[in-house]
């Protein structure tokens, strides 16, 4: 009986990372893709990217535009830095 029940919480295991890890790549895809269109009309820099795509990773949204429509997200919107200004771009 303990065979058993340890094998079908070895099977739920197995079959809840094989679920779990393609939305997770899913949501890079996603991120990365917004991140780049949302900086690349900023002049496309390396650092407005990573932190987009931090930001997007904890929020799960991204604004479509870069200084408009942050209401979209308002995580992403509230998020601030230790000095109080906007941590996402």
């Amino acid at each position: 009986m303990k065979k058993l029940l340890s094998v079908g919480v070895l099977l739920s295991l197995l079959i809840a990372t094989s679920i779990v890890q393609p939305s997770l790549a899913n949501m890079q895809v996603y991120c990365k893709n917004k991140c780049k269109g949302r900086c690349l009309k900023m002049g496309y820099s390396d650092k407005c990217v990573k932190y987009c795509e931090i930001c997007c990773q904890e929020c799960k949204c991204v604004p479509t535009n870069m200084y408009e429509n942050k209401h979209e997200c308002p995580c992403y919107k509230d998020k601030k830095n230790s000095k109080g200004k906007p941590r996402c771009p």
